[in-house]
């Protein structure tokens, strides 16, 4: 029998669920409470999640073993860094297994925005034939501005450009060789927002980029700009959007992820100008099992001696 004890504590693929149990005994239990998973992380050697998850500072202090988190997924913004590295508990991600749902999805919402699909859909559907009410706009020709110009920004700039778009972005971590090999033009956060006919928005979530776009970043968009977040919640303040959206200051907003997670802004969702989704933008099944599989070799690099392929953390060389 194996002497490692793997949790895994949000729904997994089967595919890393078996490259798991080739080496450990793996426990599925999700949907766990905070008391819950503190209590069921004793004695586990790693712990691995998704988005559901949220691994805090008790649930960590009360992980006698652990040596590694392994979130199947990119953001970490649902885990205790800080206190994972106190606790000298390595903390790794899968930037790269949903890269391209990501971007796809972002994609697939902007042009749900520019032609008004979900809503000509709703009408149809209602037995109503309403074309002259949905004009939409062609994105060819348009200016796609993108924040943040990293893995899946990167990929939604080589797609807006097979679309005919123009591509400007701003990121101020990203070299600009990179920049010129997209297409893109780097520019400041305010000309960007200026000059964007679509806004898409790539950031990780940090105590910098929350609320990063608000009421005076909105005020700087074009009337009929529609912004697009398929990053995280949270950056956008949606206060300001509601205003935003209700009073025509842009022209319409389409969302994946929202501030209150799962229970999003009920005035948010149900303007007219809005389309959202239920946080899609990883939830395909090819991507499922990228994650999947690559959280589950860090897992397995990191119990048997290795170093993981994309830590988080850094740790000191010895455990305090």
């Amino acid at each position: 029998m194996s002497s490692y004890r793997v949790l895994v504590c949000d729904p997994l693929a089967d595919e890393g669920v078996a490259i798991l149990e080739a080496i450990a005994q793996v426990e599925l239990q999700p949907g766990l409470s905070e008391d819950q998973l503190a209590e069921a992380v004793v004695g586990a050697d790693a712990l691995v999640v998704r988005s559901g998850a949220q691994v805090t500072e008790k649930i960590i202090a009360a992980a006698d073993k652990l040596k590694i988190i392994a979130r199947a997924g990119v953001g970490v913004d649902n885990i205790d860094i800080p206190a994972a590295t106190r606790r000298g508990v390595l903390v790794v991600n899968c930037p790269t297994g949903n890269t391209v749902a990501a971007a796809e999805h972002t994609i697939a919402m902007l042009l749900a925005a520019a032609r008004n699909i979900p809503q000509a859909h709703a009408s149809l559907q209602a037995g109503k034939w309403e074309r002259k009410r949905f004009m939409g706009r062609q994105v060819t020709g348009k200016t796609l501005g993108i924040v943040g110009l990293g893995k899946i920004g990167s990929e939604v700039a080589r797609r807006g450009r097979g679309l005919g778009m123009g591509i400007v972005a701003y990121d101020p971590y990203i070299a600009p060789q990179h920049a010129d090999n997209l297409g893109a033009e780097m520019l400041s956060l305010e000309e960007v927002l200026k000059r964007t006919d679509f806004l898409t928005i790539h950031p990780a979530l940090t105590d910098d980029t929350r609320g990063m776009i608000g009421a005076a970043q909105l005020a700087l968009m074009k009337p009929g700009a529609i912004l697009i977040n398929c990053a995280r919640g949270g950056i956008v303040e949606e206060n300001a959007l509601v205003e935003a959206l209700k009073e025509g200051r842009i022209g319409g907003a389409a969302l994946d992820v929202f501030a209150g997670g799962s229970q999003p802004n009920p005035e948010l969702v149900a303007l007219d100008n809005v389309v959202a989704t239920p946080h899609l933008g990883a939830s395909t099944t090819e991507a499922q099992v990228n994650v999947a599989v690559d959280a589950a070799q860090q897992v397995v690099d990191v119990l048997e001696g290795r170093p993981p392929r994309w830590p988080v953390n850094a740790l000191p060389a010895e455990k305090p």
